[in-house]
C-alpha cells in the first residue's frame, strides 16, 4: 500500500497543478507561454533524472533512496505552495521533479522485492499500472477540487500529510535490499536532462522571442543530446543502454506513449484554462470535467483488461484503445462553445479514459518485451520517462502551434477557444500517428516478459 500511495503521490504531482492554473497565473501575474513552466519543469527533471534515481536505488539501496527522497520531496512541496514569486515556484517544482525521480524507480524496485513471482505479483502489477494510468486524471479532479474549496496552494500542501505517512509507513514495512557494486551516470543524467529542458524552452518561445534565440535554444539541446548518447555509448555502466532501441517493439512503444501521453496532458493544458477563463466554470467544475475520465481508466484497467487480454491480443487492445482516444479528442474538438455545459463534456472523456486506459497497460508490457536482465530495469524506467517528457514536450508543442496560428491568422474564435482546438486537433494527430507505429512495430500476440513491468 505504502508503494502504491509514493506511485500515487507522484503522477497525482504532475497534473493537480492544471486546474490550479488559472489562480496561479492571475495572482503571479504569468503569461500563458511562462504559466506552462509550471507543470513542464516537473515533467522534464522527472523524466530525465528517473533513470539516475534507478541505478542510485540499485547502489544504495531503495529503501534508504526511497525515505531520503520522500523527505526532500516534502520540503519542495511546502516550498512550492509558500512561493510567492514565479522563479520560486520554478526552483520548487524542479526540486520536486528531481526527488520524485528518485522515489518512483525506487518503489517499484520495492514491489518487485515484494511480490517475486506469480499471480500475486500480477495483482501488484495490474494495481500499479492503474494507479499510474488513473493518478494523471485523479489529480486533475483533485486540483480543482483544492483549488476551489481552499486555494490553490493546497494542491501542493496535500503532500505534506501524504509524504509524513510514507516516511512512517515506509521505515517501518518497506524490506531493505541489497546493493549493488558500480557507478553513477551523472553527465548522463545531466546532459539529457539539460538537452530537454533547452528543447521545451525552444518550442514553448517560438512566437515570444526573437527566431535567433530560439534557433540558438534548439540547436544547443540538439548538441546537449547528442553528447548524451555519445557518453551512453562509451560508460560501461549507462544510464540508458542504447540497445534498448535495437527492438522496434520496444522503440515504437515508448514513442506510441509520448505520443499519447503528451496529446492528452497537451490538451488539458489548454481545457483547464478554457473551462475557467472562456465558459466561466469554477476550478470545482472543471474538475468534474475530469471525473468520468478517472473512472473510465481505472475500471478499465482493473476490470475490463484482465478479461479482454484472454480473448484479443494486446496489439489489438493497444490499437483499439488508441482508436476510442482518437475519436474522443475528436469529439472534444467539435464541441460547440456557445453553450457548453459538464454534460457536453462526459461523452468524450468517457472515451478518452476509455481508450487510454485500454493502450497504457499495453504499451507498458511492449515496453519492456524481450529486455534482458541488464535491459530490465531500464526498460521499465523508460516507460515511466516516456509519460513525463510526452506531457512537457506535448505541451510545449501544442503552445508554440497556437501561438503561431494566432500571430498569421485572424479569426472570430476566442484566444480561449482556438487554443482548445488546435490542441485537441493536434492531440488527434499524435493519437493517430501513434496508431501507425505500433501498427508497424507490435508483433501480433501477447509480448513476452510481461512480469519485468
Amino acid at each position: 500500500m505504502a508503494i502504491l500511495l509514493a506511485q500515487l503521490m507522484i503522477v497525482v504531482d504532475g497534473t493537480v497543478i492544471y486546474t490550479a492554473l488559472p489562480a496561479i497565473a492571475a495572482e503571479l501575474g504569468l503569461s500563458t507561454a511562462t504559466l506552462s513552466w509550471v507543470p513542464n519543469i516537473y515533467m522534464l527533471t522527472l523524466g530525465g533524472f528517473i533513470l539516475l534515481g534507478a541505478r542510485t536505488g540499485d547502489l544504495l539501496g531503495h529503501k534508504r533512496v526511497f525515505i531520503i527522497a520522500n523527505i526532500v520531496f516534502i520540503f519542495a512541496s511546502c516550498s512550492a505552495g509558500l512561493a510567492d514569486s514565479f522563479p520560486g515556484m520554478l526552483i520548487s517544482r524542479a526540486c520536486q521533479g528531481i526527488a520524485a525521480a528518485f522515489v518512483a524507480p525506487t518503489a517499484l524496485s520495492l514491489l518487485m522485492l515484494l511480490f517475486i513471482h506469480g499471480p500475486a505479483r500480477e495483482r501488484a502489477i495490474g494495481f500499479y499500472t492503474a494507479v499510474s494510468g488513473g493518478g494523471s486524471a485523479l489529480g486533475l479532479l483533485a486540483g480543482g477540487i483544492l483549488t476551489s474549496w481552499l486555494s490553490w496552494r493546497y494542491v501542493f500542501f496535500i503532500n505534506l500529510p501524504l509524504g509524513f505517512l510514507l516516511l512512517v509507513a515506509g521505515s517501518r514495512y518497506l524490506p531493505a535490499s541489497d546493493k549493488e557494486r558500480g557507478r553513477f551516470d551523472i553527465p548522463g543524467a545531466l546532459t539529457c536532462t539539460t538537452g530537454m529542458i533547452l528543447l521545451v524552452y525552444g518550442l514553448v518561445q517560438t512566437t515570444q522571442s526573437a527566431a535567433s534565440h530560439v534557433v540558438i535554444s534548439l540547436m544547443a539541446a540538439a548538441a546537449f543530446l547528442l553528447v548524451f548518447i555519445v557518453i551512453e555509448r562509451r560508460v560501461s555502466q549507462p544510464m540508458l543502454p542504447l540497445s534498448l532501441f535495437r527492438c522496434p517493439q520496444r522503440t515504437g512503444a515508448y514513442l506510441s506513449k509520448l505520443l499519447l501521453v503528451g496529446g492528452m496532458l497537451g490538451t488539458f493544458f489548454f481545457l483547464t484554462q478554457y473551462a475557467q477563463n472562456i465558459l466561466g466554470f469554477s476550478a470545482f467544475d472543471t474538475a468534474l470535467i475530469f471525473l468520468p475520465l478517472s473512472l473510465a481508466q481505472f475500471i478499465v484497467v482493473i476490470f475490463a483488461l484482465p478479461r479482454l487480454a484472454s480473448c484479443f491480443s494486446h496489439r489489438s487492445l493497444l490499437i483499439a484503445g488508441l482508436l476510442v482516444a482518437s475519436s474522443g479528442m475528436l469529439w472534444l474538438y467539435n464541441l460547440d462553445s456557445r453553450a457548453l455545459q459538464f454534460a457536453d463534456f462526459m461523452v468524450p472523456m468517457l472515451l478518452l479514459g476509455t481508450g487510454s486506459g485500454a493502450a497504457l497497460v499495453p504499451l507498458a508490457l511492449f515496453g519492456v518485451s524481450g529486455a534482458t536482465t541488464a535491459e530490465s530495469g531500464a526498460a521499465s524506467g523508460m516507460v515511466n520517462v516516456t509519460h513525463y517528457l510526452g506531457g512537457a514536450a506535448g505541451t510545449a508543442v501544442m503552445l508554440g502551434l497556437s501561438e503561431a496560428v494566432h500571430s498569421f491568422f485572424s479569426s472570430g474564435i476566442s484566444d480561449g477557444r482556438q487554443m482548445m482546438a488546435i490542441s485537441a486537433s493536434c492531440a488527434a494527430l499524435f493519437f493517430a500517428l501513434a496508431i501507425v507505429i505500433s501498427l508497424l512495430t507490435a508483433r501480433r500476440g501477447s509480448p513476452r516478459h510481461s512480469h519485468q513491468i
